[in-house]
């Protein structure tokens, strides 16, 4: 029994296990076995088209880039992407990578939806941004200001002691929040930035020795690659999960390893140790496809993009909702809010990996495009998250997901 207990572990640390747990879920729907949920394929052609109008309308000429934070640091055409390169120009190519892992890190851990009530001015341009993109432009100001580092000479870093140096009031004053602003788990996001300065200094063969940083990946993907000019995306997966699995607070655990973003649920549970868990690493595979373009810019090419999966978050999962691709059994669903690891919010995230997969493949028969073509990552980009977004709108004021999410900031 032991020794299943690490095989059990790597695996539900794969992209592997996260779709074919998710589809063992999917499976259920299409039979309705599930409790909370029913899947309408015949929904499907209708959504694809849906997505397919967003693509147009964002990518013209379909020249998508990948589903990555970088996008949200763009955000009213103010080119700060081109303003930081030009803070970073006396640096080596693999030195300026190295500060891109450390803002891309940084900032997606302080991604989890920020609720619909807080917004962020930039003070730079005076600009106002709310949700995912506000807490990208604040998180990007913030890091060029040093706000992550322990070093004054040296502020586009986040290393373990500038980490340390970081309480409430700090980040509270950092992200403008007071009563009339509020931010949804400002705690919850403090957390995850004190449990990264200590998971730095545990793992020294991927944050370094001297003075550990979430950058000093570079130089561990650098070295274990057998073939130098190129590097698999679940390369990268697997040395985030490696790397960052004990951040995550509160969760299921096998032989005291924290699974991170793995949730169990009760239909497929048996007698194996670890069936009854569906892993999604939402966080972690929004940051691997986030630190995949530091590395292209180091001329090293991508292998097995498709290999990653889609995003398991509520404007994907929204989506499918709100197309009636997913239906919900009890309209009491929609009216109460859930925790993460309710049976509810499992199932909704697991049916939407599956979807993901699913949709993406009609867009690419419809728009007569491959997959390394039109690979899933420039689908969610292009795509199915905006696509969410938009019909939230149209349907709900307020332009919330169809299901309430008791967030910690630490999931979604």
């Amino acid at each position: 029994m032991n020794k299943k207990i690490p095989e059990v572990i790597t695996y539900l640390r794969t992209a592997q296990a996260i779709r074919e747990r998710c589809d063992s879920i999917f499976n259920l729907a299409c039979q309705d076995q599930l409790n909370n949920f029913q899947v309408d394929l015949t929904q499907l052609d209708k959504c694809a088209n849906y997505v397919i109008n967003i693509i147009y309308a964002q990518y013209p000429k379909l020249n998508i880039p990948l589903h990555s934070r970088w996008r949200h640091f763009q955000v009213g055409d103010v080119p700060r992407l081109a303003e930081l390169d030009q803070m970073l120009a006396g640096l080596t190519p693999v030195e300026k990578a190295k500060v891109k892992f450390d803002l891309a890190i940084i900032s997606v851990l302080l991604d989890a939806g920020a609720g619909a009530n807080w917004q962020y001015t930039e003070p730079e341009t005076g600009l106002i941004f709310s949700r995912s993109e506000g807490l990208a432009v604040c998180s990007f100001r913030l890091f060029c200001q040093g706000f992550f580092s322990s070093n004054p000479d040296f502020p586009w870093q986040a290393d373990t002691r500038g980490l340390s140096q970081i309480d409430v009031q700090t980040l509270t004053q950092g992200f403008q929040v007071s009563p009339e602003n509020p931010l949804v788990g400002l705690e919850g996001r403090l957390e995850l930035l004190q449990r990264l300065g200590q998971v730095l200094n545990q793992d020294s063969h991927l944050f370094g020795i001297d003075s550990p940083r979430s950058g000093n990946m570079v130089d561990y993907l650098l070295q274990n690659q057998a073939n130098k000019e190129a590097i698999k995306a679940t390369s990268v997966l697997n040395a985030v999960l490696e790397g960052l699995g004990d951040i995550w607070p509160g969760r299921s655990t096998i032989s005291g390893i924290n699974l991170g973003d793995v949730w169990p649920h009760s239909l497929l549970k048996s007698d194996r140790l670890g069936d009854e868990y569906i892993p999604f690493h939402k966080l972690s595979q929004w940051l691997t496809y986030s630190l995949l373009e530091p590395l292209q810019e180091l001329s090293l090419k991508i292998i097995g993009l498709d290999d990653l999966t889609g995003l398991a978050e509520y404007r994907n999962g929204g989506l499918f909702i709100d197309m009636e691709l997913i239906k919900i059994k009890n309209p009491l669903i929609l009216q109460q809010q859930h925790l993460p690891g309710s049976e509810i919010i499992v199932e909704w995230r697991a049916l939407t990996i599956s979807l993901l997969d699913k949709v993406a493949q009609v867009i690419q028969e419809k728009l007569n495009l491959n997959t390394s073509e039109l690979p899933l990552v420039k689908v969610l980009q292009g795509g199915t998250w905006t696509a969410g977004r938009k019909i939230a709108t149209e349907l709900r004021k307020d332009g919330a997901p169809p299901i309430k999410i008791k967030s910690d900031g630490t999931v979604f």
